[in-house]
């Protein structure tokens, strides 16, 4: 079921955040400002966090766990930054000294524009 269908109380800006953090799979991250590009602004980077901060869906159907900072870091998280880190090793994110290996996990944009 898509995450529109699920609440009709949020926002159309949130839910599209929601659906597309949803396509983020195990072991890749997104950053902020990809989600905000995909939405149609890299200007709404601060609004998507905003947005995932007060997610009101469980994490494996709104994973924002998985949203970092373009700069590799892991960024902000309801239940800290280390619970964040965590969640992301658990999942196959590689971290090293702190900053996630973006070659690596950072997903192609791209699939967040064409996953159905």
């Amino acid at each position: 079921m898509p995450v529109s269908d699920f609440n009709s109380k949020l926002s159309n800006f949130k839910k599209r955040v929601y659906e597309i953090v949803s396509k983020i799979p195990k072991g890749y991250v997104a950053s902020y400002s990809q989600i905000a590009e995909v939405i149609g602004s890299k200007n709404y980077a601060r609004a998507v966090g905003n947005a995932l901060h007060v997610n009101p869906f469980p994490r494996e159907e709104v994973p924002c766990h998985r949203v970092v900072k373009s700069n590799g870091e892991v960024g902000g998280y309801a239940y800290g930054s280390y619970v964040k880190t965590n969640m992301l090793i658990e999942e196959g994110v590689e971290i090293i000294n702190g900053k996630i290996n973006l070659e690596k996990n950072l997903i192609n944009i791209n699939l967040l524009k064409n996953r159905g």
